[in-house]
């Protein structure tokens, strides 16, 4: 691009997306129309086209596709700093307020307080089912990707493990390769982005090396940090179609080992759903909760830098190659039966944990599904479900008092 990255401050890109991080509810979707709307219509940072190169780039990796499509912004505004200022500002006001939760849940006791926690967690049920559904109909339009997606539900169900969710997702990109290769459309245009291919080598060299290497270093040193911080890296390089498919990869992670009771997962989860910026951030109250050293402020910082670092590390991989990538009938067709898989993956963990672990009475499913319909039927923004839920969670506890 023909812009002098030096002439934009990292302090300017860091205060409009500071903004954007306080008022951006609704989840990726919504993100990527706030962004739109304030890079595009308004301040004219970026073409038409170009955002929609971007868009298609950040949905085709892992990695939570609306922080990946902002820090992209920052990064051709003003460089590798301005990349750092669009993460920073989108991320910092949802994740302080996340530990700002954690601290605060260890305190509530009392029918005030549990009816309060299992409401969040009847959210959580309403929010994902709301994901699945939306995700099922535009990701799993056909027979061939629907049954794609039921096959992955059914080997994460039957599983039960990381090691099963990962053979869904890869067993669903190498029938996608097969079966997802028609009405493929030609790529056009091109992105243009201040980063070469040797840096995007670099990363991914990086990216793969941590990946692997993480689990090694553990082995040897037993140092908790590292385990803590491997087990973020690793759910953050997995997650497939959006926030919310990191819901499953994180509770195997931490829930499963004990490092995380179910119940603090799953009103944590809740909590997040009404809160601006990325849900990735969620990763903070894991961090600042987790049974293990480190833990508070500590842990929720290396929650937060685990679980981004791998989807920034592949996007600034790939972004020099992009051009070349799309145009491949390959690429998209994997990406098709990947993101079945994931739909599947979703599904999986709608029934367990959240509807096991959550929905135990008919007062319960009540207000799941009034959530739900709320969020579907009604276009009630997140926020207001939040706290509607956990009113019918506090009205619940009392009446079984």
């Amino acid at each position: 691009m023909a812009r002098d990255l030096r002439t934009h401050s990292f302090l300017e890109v860091l205060v409009v997306f500071l903004r954007l991080g306080l008022s951006s509810f609704g989840g990726p979707l919504a993100h990527l129309g706030y962004f739109h709307e304030e890079f595009v219509v308004r301040r004219r940072w970026l073409e038409e086209r170009a955002y929609a190169d971007l868009v298609a780039l950040c949905q085709f990796l892992p990695g939570p596709a609306s922080s990946q499509v902002g820090f992209s912004i920052g990064l051709m505004r003003s460089g590798y700093w301005g990349g750092l200022a669009a993460w920073i500002g989108f991320t910092l006001p949802s994740a302080i307020a996340m530990v700002l939760f954690a601290y605060g849940a260890r305190a509530l006791g009392g029918p005030l307080g549990l009816g309060l926690l299992h409401g969040l967690k009847l959210v959580a049920v309403a929010i994902v089912a709301r994901a699945v559904w939306g995700m099922a109909r535009s990701l799993c339009p056909d027979r061939q990707r629907a049954a794609i997606a039921v096959s992955a539900a059914i080997i994460v169900l039957v599983g039960r493990s990381s090691s099963a969710q990962l053979l869904a997702i890869l067993l669903g990109g190498f029938v996608g390769l097969w079966i997802c290769r028609t009405s493929i459309p030609a790529a056009v245009g091109s992105l243009a982005v201040p980063v070469s291919r040797r840096v995007g080598i670099a990363m991914l060299t990086t990216f793969a090396g941590l990946l692997i290497g993480l689990p090694l270093l553990h082995r040897l040193t037993q140092l908790s940090g590292i385990a803590l911080f491997g087990a973020f890296y690793n759910a953050g390089a997995l997650v497939f179609g959006g926030g919310h498919v990191v819901l499953p990869l994180l509770r195997d992670a931490f829930v499963t080992p004990g490092w995380v009771s179910d119940d603090a997962f799953l009103s944590g989860y809740g909590a997040a759903q009404a809160l601006p910026g990325p849900l990735f951030s969620f990763a903070a109250y894991l961090g600042a909760v987790v049974g293990s050293t480190p833990h508070g402020v500590a842990g929720a910082a290396l929650g937060l830098v685990g679980i981004f670092l791998p989807g920034l590390l592949l996007l600034l991989g790939v972004l020099p190659f992009w051009d070349t990538l799309r145009t491949r009938a390959s690429a998209p067709a994997a990406m098709r039966g990947i993101n079945a898989a994931v739909v599947g993956l979703l599904g999986a963990a709608l029934y367990n944990p959240l509807w096991v672990s959550s929905v135990r009475s008919p007062g319960d499913i009540g207000v799941a599904l009034f959530g739900f319909i709320l969020l579907t039927l009604w276009r009630i923004p997140p926020l207001w479900v939040v706290i509607i839920g956990a009113l019918g969670g506090i009205a619940l506890t009392a009446e079984h008092l």
